[in-house]
């Protein structure tokens, strides 16, 4: 039986000679940004969908290609074979990392390192080890500082470091620092040094030395001197990824790192103590906690958490295994009513329950939406952990509402304002658009058996990386 489809969204024309099938419509979704990037910025790290040109971002200094790497994966899970083989072709030829070029050592590495670690895993192309390897000793003069925890910004030819100016005291950021170790882990193991993984593992020792305020981490920490900076706490931009990354290095290990799960397991009863609360309308949100005052608001980055929160049910004391699926459906309901109060049925950069609101940004700088994937990456979880079909119906009104308001000829645009009856394009297609949200639309509509979490576990940037069995290490070492 054909689907009749009349009027409504754009993408309702790929529907037409498709029996109802979402994830084909991720796959166009794809093939729309992947062909406008290639034909408009090829080469270059983002596309301006509107200008059509390309789009610098200094996260990346002088490296170029970051939506060619970040992509790749997602090319080959679609099974776009063509442009997934010009992709290499590309990362072979023209990616180079021998630039006079300070960078973002998160950015380079979840996307970069993470895209390249992946790529590899996934098509066995031995270019992808090479490089990801090249990128990572690269990095490593970032951990040179007298505690070991790595500046935020690095010169990857001088090998010379610094923070970000605005950050507390010249500190390192949590979600920084705390995010590379599911790639560095890898690292060590497909290069064989063991250089890699004693870097992070440094950052757990400095970590677990020091007095967390009530249990919670804060977002600054001072590199040179050890010690927390201002006691500010978010599980939202700043913080996220460091707690996601805790429960992941568990799942990574094969369940073997009991630090790794003590330290989130731990850290998840202190941010439920200390920052989850229930609005007056019943919505459950995670605050932000700054000196022992809570800011009633959440942002959208906070949103990956309900999936983070399902994904370690399973691992938790028996008799809360079903409070945290609870947690992380609750989650998810919240951040769907943030999308579902706009105009456009997209969330905004953050949202609040103050002042008479529950999860409606009020502030104008708060109302955009940059494509981002958290909230998609949740009912992906939630969907693969509870098979509740109302995530996947969840996932075809984002798609709905992106094919509407973000679809333009020239690929896929930011929004500035999600509460505007007209839309306001901020004509940049991020890379992490077709690394992350449309990665997780298509596994949100996909069989459970397409990457299964119990061999898989997803960088914060989407990338897949393999579970590292106890055996692993042996059979790297005969591949030698």
């Amino acid at each position: 039986i054909l689907l009749v489809v009349s009027g409504g969204c754009v993408c309702c024309g790929f529907l037409l000679n498709q029996h109802y099938n979402p994830a084909f419509v991720s796959l166009q979704m794809m093939k729309h940004a992947w062909d406008n990037y290639k034909r408009y910025a090829w080469g270059l790290n983002e596309l301006k969908p509107i200008s059509k040109q390309g789009h610098s971002s200094n996260l990346f200094g002088n490296i170029q290609g970051a939506t060619i790497v970040d992509a790749l994966d997602t090319l080959y899970i679609m099974e776009m074979k063509e442009e997934f083989k010009e992709a290499k072709e590309w990362v072979e030829k023209n990616l180079d990392f021998n630039v006079n070029a300070e960078i973002s050592v998160f950015e380079v590495n979840i996307r970069f390192v993470g895209g390249l670690l992946s790529a590899y895993y996934l098509s066995g192309e031995e270019v992808f080890r090479k490089k990801a390897v090249e990128l990572g000793e690269k990095l490593l003069p970032a951990f040179n500082t007298p505690t070991g925890i790595p500046w935020a910004l690095l010169n990857i030819k001088s090998g010379i470091g610094r923070n970000w100016p605005w950050a507390s005291g010249g500190s390192s950021i949590l979600a920084e620092f705390g995010t590379l170790h599911l790639e560095f882990v890898h690292l060590s193991h497909l290069s064989g040094n063991p250089v890699f993984a004693e870097k992070v593992m440094n950052i757990r020792k400095v970590l677990s030395r020091l007095d967390k305020p009530e249990g919670l981490y804060p977002n600054y920490l001072n590199p040179s001197s050890g010690q927390w900076g201002q006691h500010h706490v978010s599980i939202g931009g700043l913080g996220d990824s460091f707690y996601e990354y805790l429960l992941k290095a568990w799942l990574m290990s094969d369940k073997t790192d009991e630090d790794g799960k003590k330290m989130y397991y731990d850290a998840v009863q202190a941010i439920e103590t200390h920052l989850i609360r229930k609005s007056s309308g019943g919505l459950t949100y995670i605050a932000e906690w700054k000196g022992g005052l809570l800011e009633h608001k959440m942002g959208h980055l906070t949103c990956f958490a309900g999936g983070m929160f399902a994904l370690g049910a399973d691992g938790a004391p028996s008799d809360k295994t079903g409070h945290h699926i609870e947690l992380g459906a609750e989650i998810a309901k919240t951040c769907h009513e943030s999308y579902d109060r706009t105009r456009m049925k997209l969330g905004p950069e953050a949202f609040r329950f103050d002042g008479g609101v529950e999860a409606i940004a009020t502030r104008q700088n708060e109302k955009y939406y940059i494509l981002r994937p958290e909230v998609i990456e949740t009912y992906m979880y939630m969907w693969r952990l509870t098979h509740d079909p109302k995530y996947r119906e969840w996932g075809w009104e984002a798609v709905e509402a992106l094919e509407k308001h973000c679809r333009v000829d020239g690929g896929y645009s930011g929004i500035r304002d999600v509460y505007n009856n007209h839309e306001s394009h901020d004509d940049v297609q991020q890379s992490f658009f077709l690394s992350e949200t449309l990665k997780y639309l298509y596994l949100l509509f996909s069989e459970d058996d397409l990457l299964p979490f119990e061999h898989w576990v997803f960088n914060t940037e989407a990338h897949p990386l393999p579970v590292l069995h106890k055996d692993d290490g042996n059979k790297e070492e005969n591949q030698k």
